[in-house]
């Protein structure tokens, strides 16, 4: 079997979202079976620069086709765009000159896409939302696979995306609050899914005092890994663990690691380390008291699956579903909406040892059932190996719906995106699985 992976930027260096995801699946997968990585020269996820050369590299053992993005993306134009169809009565064509805007939108990627249809048995696309998933999945027609990673935003709302998770031949969502959302708002229970998640790449051994030696880090402390942004609830967490030091004058220090897109509080008990390599990374996790995850929107938490492999505690926000339904479920975490609340649950873990390592001995048991790499690779190979039984018996597929004629598609009959995700079910699943 030959499947090609494709997904908007891809690389060694880049560390976080569907575009670690995407690499992790591609190095996993490429023990099993002959696969390749079509993507884009960009980088910089925000403006798309074209900073990689087009052609053909190898990245860790596998072949990644680069092709140049066209343009880089116009902020202001796109937030234009944005609002005209999250906030504003629109239509088809609206939807898709957002798209063009958001990006990365490369020509060349998606006449690869099409010209080489017969190479590869199936594409897998990661992310639904950008250019390359709407136009490839098109391009290629039954042989596409999609692996959403969908977040509760605006974007679920855009109708036309609807034809494409009802038209590829099967998806591999992230939790089962994604597979609920994206069944709601476009009606493709039939198309066969599997929820799947994520492994990492956790190191078997972990060095706790090593971190602490390295960074000064004396007593309890609780760990944010991640980009440090306002959409990411680091503003709330800031405000929110600024109020608990004012009621705990000592105590428990807030560990901040990854780039900061916002400004970061003055405090003593408030550290910043940047970014950090790996080794850093996981011996910061399981020298940590508890992990903290104050993010609204995710279709999964990479770093919260591993702190539960190093058997440590996380304190969620409760208004993100995926978030809370993945504490749920794993008995392994604490969720808050309100300060009052998260001041409880962060002292609570912070100074009850036996609830904390209960929480953690939960976790890891969690991980290692639902997210370890045999079972996720299984879950990709069963998948595969099912649409191939379908093409040998001559299944006939459905296919991508076609866009509507060029007067439909100008029509502005289309209501907010953002009305309708508000009429989405919203709540974490509790009998879901992993």
């Amino acid at each position: 079997m030959k499947l090609a992976v494709v997904v908007q930027r891809y690389g060694a260096s880049i560390n976080g979202g569907a575009e670690l995801h995407a690499r992790y699946v591609v190095e996993h997968l490429g023990r099993h079976t002959d696969v390749d990585v079509v993507t884009t020269c960009a980088v910089d996820y925000v403006s798309w620069r074209n900073e990689l050369p087009p052609g053909p590299e190898v990245v860790h053992g596998y072949t990644v086709h680069r092709f140049p993005v066209d343009r880089e993306r116009d902020i202001k134009l796109f937030a234009r765009r944005s609002d005209q169809v999250f906030e504003q009565s629109h239509s088809q064509q609206d939807e898709l000159a957002w798209l063009e805007s958001e990006g990365p939108a490369s020509r060349a990627l998606i006449d690869y896409l099409r010209a080489h249809r017969q190479t590869y048995d199936f594409f897998l696309f990661f992310s639904y939302r950008y250019y390359h998933a709407f136009h490839g999945v098109r391009a290629v027609g039954p042989r596409a696979l999609l692996v959403p990673t969908a977040e509760r935003d605006e974007a679920i709302g855009v109708s036309v995306f609807g034809p494409v998770f009802r038209g590829v031949r099967a998806l591999m969502y992230n939790s089962p609050e994604e597979r609920a959302m994206i069944n709601a708002a476009a009606q493709n229970d039939e198309v066969p899914g599997v929820v799947v998640g994520i492994g990492s790449e956790v190191p078997a051994t972990t060095e706790p005092l090593r971190f602490r030696q390295k960074y000064d880090i004396h007593g309890r402390f609780a760990v944010y890994v991640g980009r440090i942004d306002a959409n990411k609830g680091c503003r709330e967490l800031f405000e929110f663990f600024l109020r608990f030091m004012k009621a705990h004058p000592v105590g428990l220090t807030l560990v901040l690691i990854g780039r900061a897109v916002l400004d970061i509080p003055e405090h003593p008990r408030i550290r910043h380390f940047g970014f950090l390599d790996d080794q850093d990374k996981f011996d910061a996790i399981a020298a940590a008291d508890l992990l903290v995850m104050p993010s609204y929107y995710e279709s999964l938490s990479m770093v919260a699956l591993e702190a539960w492999a190093l058997g440590r505690p996380v304190l969620a926000n409760g208004r993100c579903d995926v978030l809370k339904g993945q504490c749920i479920r794993s008995n392994a975490g604490l969720y808050y909406e309100t300060y009052a609340e998260f001041a409880e649950a962060l002292r609570s873990i912070s100074e009850n040892a036996l609830l904390a390592e209960a929480l953690g001995v939960n976790g890891r048991g969690f991980y290692r059932r639902h997210y370890a790499w045999p079972v996720i690779e299984q879950k990709y190979l069963d998948m595969l190996e099912a649409l191939q039984a379908e093409d040998r018996a001559g299944v006939q597929l459905r296919g991508v719906e076609p866009l509507p004629g060029w007067f439909a598609r100008r029509k502005r009959v289309l209501p907010p995106a953002k009305e309708m995700l508000a009429q989405l079910p919203a709540g974490p699943v509790l009998n879901g699985g992993s």
